[in-house]
């Protein structure tokens, strides 16, 4: 099956292209500029994709690659992903974010109603679209109402996603993930991968907060999965248009997260906690029954588990 994964040169996309791949799955992946260091390089993803020229804010060029690949399925995952960029620079972010979203299922729509025979189309939203939610943890039937530019973007995203579903009945669903950590993440702002890198050489991992604020990770295999059975579940029309939740259920202070990481490296240091986090939120949990119950869906990495093997691929690459 011809599959189109906007953001495979990205962290979750690369993982994402990876996982089809190895079930046999044509992967056609936008030729964009990425990190020497990007696990789409280095883990030889990028030489068994087919690479095409595209900007997915261009309408014209991503019904040009739907069409002349007879794409079946997209993962749509492109865009900004690293808050604080989003705050420095929120004008990309909403061209990224927002633009992007709609240019790739309006070229969707076009393409199915041309005759391509889309099936599914996975677009990528986030736990932090709730922004300060009423609900603890965060329910998919819980409005979404950020305030902070890149919740804002994620949130607009999701929105349109779900319209394009119920309006044009076309074929999507949506998932909102808890943080997702793993190997392969360059942003270096980023709690696990910045404590990594701190980790490797040799000094303290700092946190951009005191260290209280409560987040739940999720290993990036475990998102992976995610993305699977929620691309499966639009074989059933029911579930066209739905949000999905996925996290571990494993809700920490950050500075217990950077504290399990140092003791699977093996350090001798303590974590650095300055200033407060950007998005203001003192605890992030969400609530991934509908996932586990009706997808069949549920983590198989632990914290812990996850952390080794996170702290494996960045020890090997940045050592």
């Amino acid at each position: 099956m011809p599959v189109l994964v906007t953001g495979a040169q990205g962290f979750v996309g690369s993982w994402v292209a990876e996982r089809l791949l190895a079930e046999g799955a044509r992967v056609i992946a936008p030729r964009r500029d990425a990190a020497a260091a990007s696990r789409f390089r280095t883990e030889g993803i990028e030489e068994r994709c087919d690479l095409v020229r595209l900007d997915v804010s261009d309408y014209a060029e991503v019904l040009r690659v739907l069409q002349e690949h007879r794409v079946r399925a997209v993962f749509h995952l492109a865009g900004q992903s690293v808050a604080e960029a989003a705050e420095r620079a929120p004008y990309p972010t909403w061209e990224a974010n927002v633009r992007g979203t709609w240019t790739v299922l309006e070229a969707c729509r076009a393409a199915r109603e041309a005759g391509e025979e889309i099936e599914r189309i996975v677009a990528s939203s986030s736990a932090r679209a709730y922004g300060q939610s009423r609900a603890e943890p965060y329910r998919e039937d819980e409005p979404v109402a950020p305030t902070h530019p890149y919740a804002v973007s994620k949130a607009t995203a999701d929105l349109i996603a779900r319209s394009y579903a119920i309006t044009h009945e076309l074929p999507v669903a949506v998932t909102r993930m808890a943080n997702v950590y793993g190997g392969g993440d360059l942003a270096f702002t980023r709690l696990v991968p910045g404590a990594c890198k701190a980790l490797v050489d040799g000094d303290r991992p700092q946190l951009r907060s005191d260290g209280t604020p409560e987040r739940e990770s999720l290993y990036v295999e475990d998102a992976v999965d995610a993305y699977m059975a929620v691309a499966e579940s639009l074989d059933d029309p029911a579930m066209v248009g739905r949000a999905w939740n996925a996290g571990s259920g494993e809700v920490l202070p950050v500075i217990e997260v950077v504290r399990r990481l140092i003791a699977v490296a093996g350090a001798d240091v303590e974590p650095d906690p300055r200033g407060e986090p950007i998005d203001g939120l003192d605890r992030q949990a969400i609530d991934s029954t509908a996932i586990r119950e009706e997808l069949g869906w549920a983590p198989r990495w632990s914290l812990d588990e996850g952390l080794s093997a996170t702290w494996e691929w960045y020890r090997a690459r940045l050592g």
